[in-house]
């Protein structure tokens, strides 16, 4: 199966809680159909003390979820769409 997107691509979220979001995607699960998104849709995870990387006391981890493929869109595709509506564009990261 293949996705329309990859690692390391830039992505839009087009629809979710998440809706508008930016980020780079850090994982692609084809099977699943899912994709991981640096910044998005953050969870928080309880650790119970003794934990692997709970440094013997009990910690909130926050990490990424995963978001459908379907509901994101390589940001090159969204911003060319966006021009071609004339939608004001967001400005460059530098």
């Amino acid at each position: 199966m293949t996705a329309h997107v990859k690692k390391a691509d830039e992505v839009v979220v087009i629809a979710g809680a998440d809706k508008g979001k930016r980020g780079r995607i850090i994982e692609v699960q084809t099977l699943k159909q899912t994709v991981l998104i640096e910044g998005v849709r953050m969870v928080k995870r309880h650790l119970k003390k003794g934990r692997a990387g709970a440094q013997q006391q009990g910690t909130i981890m926050e990490r990424e979820a995963p978001v459908h493929m379907s509901n994101v869109m390589r940001a090159d595709r969204y911003d060319a769409r966006a021009a071609k509506r004339g939608a004001v564009q967001p400005a460059a990261k530098a």
